[in-house]
């Protein structure tokens, strides 16, 4: 068992790591883009969205370097299904999530389509460096959309762009050069011993790689869009809760994915069969999920927030009876099924009173 301590010892403080490092990070990017003079809409839309997403991208990439294309793989993966089935579920049941029509009629159509895309593209088992220049060209082209569609949107919406107070940064150069290799280094040495903790125990658990980043690695490198979105949510600010998540996720699959393949070089980038034939669909899936979501009266309730929870528990649960007892998969699923057939018939009868007490 003590062989086990070093390994979780090591993912534990490249989470930290990352974590700290991730916000001196953002903090010196901000001061610099202020000192700059670049407009704080912006700064919100690019500067903060790919702060966020720099742990999972040096993660990603120190994978690559590794020679381990399956922790960079299911650490995009794992990262966009817990995004949505955990961060949009804690955070809604938080509060429940008004969403705004902007959102559904843009923001989800597009994540759906490049997780098709990701996904399709992925089947082959390759992803190549001419795939991965898509895939940024394809993040160039939605991030001078994005800014360029400004003054399309309204003031509330522009509001719930993450808060940006000039007079909170230090717009000392020194200072904010301090932070920007401070971070850098501590995002760095972070995700080189994330990933080699992670390379241990997959060894020491005999287990593929693919489980670890579908897991642990996946849950680390997004615990700064959990905290994110979790404070927005407590101060009411429902549409940033939404969009970190939304804006995470286009992330993970355009910029980590498209920079990992570039970087594996001529011979591309491996995906896992077991990604392509099980994760990857559920990914796809768990973003179509959010189209009826967001229809629903507008927001996301307690109740859809807790049925996303739930979904997430059991997939973690499938995986972890896969590894130890295989033999008790087909009773879980069916436990499952019944679960879910008596949750719905209870939602279903709950709905029935109340339309009965609203029509009486």
């Amino acid at each position: 068992m003590s062989e086990f301590i070093f390994p979780f010892i090591e993912i534990f403080i490249g989470i930290i790591l990352l974590f700290v490092g991730g916000e001196s990070f953002i903090k010196g990017s901000v001061a610099l883009s202020l000192l700059l003079g670049i407009p704080q809409i912006v700064i919100g839309l690019t500067v903060v969205s790919l702060g966020t997403s720099s742990p999972e991208l040096l993660v990603s990439l120190n994978s690559i370097f590794k020679g381990s294309d399956s922790l960079a793989v299911s650490n995009v993966v794992g990262s966009n299904i817990f995004n949505i089935m955990v961060v949009l579920g804690i955070s809604a049941l938080i509060t429940p999530l008004k969403v705004k029509s902007r959102i559904v009629r843009r923001d989800v159509p597009l994540l759906i389509a490049i997780s098709t895309a990701v996904w399709a593209i992925s089947s082959t088992g390759l992803v190549t460096w001419q795939s991965g220049i898509f895939l940024l060209l394809c993040l160039i082209i939605n991030t001078i959309w994005e800014i360029n569609t400004i003054n399309d949107k309204d003031e509330e919406f522009k509001n719930a762009e993450p808060e940006i107070d000039n007079y909170s940064f230090n717009k000392n150069f020194p200072s904010i050069l301090a932070k920007l290799v401070i971070g850098i280094f501590l995002l760095g040495f972070g995700s080189n011993i994330l990933v080699k903790g992670s390379q241990s125990l997959a060894i020491l658990m005999n287990i593929n790689e693919t489980i670890i980043g579908l897991t642990i690695l996946a849950t680390g490198t997004s615990l700064p869009e959990l905290v994110t979105s979790i404070i927005a949510a407590f101060r009411g600010k429902t549409d940033l809760a939404i969009g970190n998540v939304i804006g995470s996720n286009l992330l993970n699959q355009l910029l980590i994915l498209g920079s990992c393949s570039i970087f594996s070089g001529v011979d591309g980038l491996n995906i896992n069969e077991d990604l392509i034939r099980t994760d990857l669909p559920i990914m796809v899936l768990a973003t179509f999920a959010c189209m009826p979501i967001f229809w629903t009266k507008g927001r996301i309730t307690r109740i859809e927030g807790f049925i996303l929870l739930n979904i997430y528990c059991f997939y973690i649960l499938d995986k972890i009876i896969l590894l130890t007892k295989e033999n008790l998969l087909l009773e879980f699923r069916i436990s499952i099924i019944i679960y879910s057939f008596i949750f719905s018939f209870i939602l279903f009868i709950n709905k029935g009173i109340k339309n009965f007490k609203i029509s009486n």
